[in-house]
């Protein structure tokens, strides 16, 4: 066998378990769900941010969504992801859901544009479906697509409420499904570490100190999530991410992010 034709055999076999890795474990697309409180000057315990920024019902400025660095523009500016669709309050929290294509195979992001007044109950559904307890239901063209408790990857992003108010309500999990959580919020390692606990998700990334939850850090997670790679690797990736946008060195954003996922 010629050297030539060994590459090209490692070639295919590389994409092959690159692919592999894309689909879940019973050949069905990964599916990422995203919920996003949106920023508000109004109803959350936040340093106010400029008026356009921090209006919690307006989506298409908000910090966390419409504006550059928010969940919406920037997966939209990806050469990674392709918005195949939009819907306008799908209920009467969410302001806004978009629902994105990976442009390299058939893995689904589903995101959720929370009312900034209702942060407490964008972290309740985050915590239900980290524990299984909320499935949603999406009819992307005509496929029918499970998210929330069904996803395989889970992210909240936003302020942390968690600082302000607690969350009651009972959230074991019934299954053995094993799901991974990012959370992109100030402390949320600290705040959030007994409620994923219970649910027992895999934290793939969270925090342990004061951040800004934009979403080059997370489209940096997800792109090596998908992959397959370690979760210390999901991690490097997100710190440089951060520290690309932040200025704040690679030893501080690795400091900042880390996983917990064994």
């Amino acid at each position: 066998m010629n050297e030539n034709y060994r590459k090209q055999i490692f070639i295919v076999l590389l994409v092959y378990l690159i692919l592999f890795s894309m689909v879940s474990a019973d050949g069905k697309p990964k599916t990422i769900h995203v919920y996003v409180a949106l920023c508000d000057n109004e109803n959350q315990g936040i340093v106010p941010v400029p008026s356009s920024l921090g209006n919690g019902q307006d989506p298409s400025n908000n910090l966390y969504w419409g504006a550059l660095y928010g969940v919406k523009t920037y997966f939209k500016g990806s050469s990674d992801w392709l918005l195949i669709k939009t819907i306008r309050k799908p209920d009467s929290n969410v302001l806004e859901r978009c629902v994105f294509k990976s442009k390299k195979n058939d893995a689904l992001l589903i995101a959720d544009a929370y009312d900034g007044a209702k942060i407490k109950k964008t972290i309740i559904d985050f915590l239900r479906s980290s524990a299984g307890q909320r499935i949603d239901t999406i009819q992307v063209d005509s496929q029918c697509v499970l998210a929330g408790g069904a996803a395989e990857l889970i992210v909240y992003i936003g302020h942390n409420g968690l600082m302000e108010f607690s969350v009651s309500e009972q959230l074991n999990t019934t299954d053995s499904l094993k799901r991974d959580v990012i959370i992109l919020a100030c402390m949320s390692r600290q705040y959030f570490g007994n409620h994923i606990v219970r649910a027992k998700a895999m934290p793939l990334l969270w925090t342990t100190g004061f951040m800004a939850p934009e979403a080059y850090t997370l489209h940096a997670a997800i792109e090596e999530w998908q992959k397959g790679s370690e979760p210390d690797l999901v991690r490097q990736r997100a710190a440089e991410a951060y520290d690309k946008y932040q200025k704040c060195g690679i030893s501080a954003a690795m400091r900042l992010l880390v996983t917990d996922k064994k």
